[in-house]
């Protein structure tokens, strides 16, 4: 028995310590960008347009 109330407050502490980290990413800003993430698919990124390209000069010599 006294290996389920070590198990539940290990839980306990667990649970406790994702909360703090959650809450730590909020106040720091990290889910702020809502906007960018629904728009991303619509523009064209030309950055990983030259980089296939340059992968496929390498391949080439």
């Amino acid at each position: 028995m006294s290996v389920v109330v070590v198990l539940i407050g290990f839980s306990i502490l667990v649970a406790v310590g994702f909360l703090i980290a959650f809450l730590w990413a909020v106040k720091s800003g990290q889910y702020d960008d809502d906007v960018s993430p629904s728009v991303r698919i619509l523009f064209d990124n030309e950055d990983e347009d030259n980089s296939d390209k340059s992968i496929e000069n390498q391949t080439q010599v």
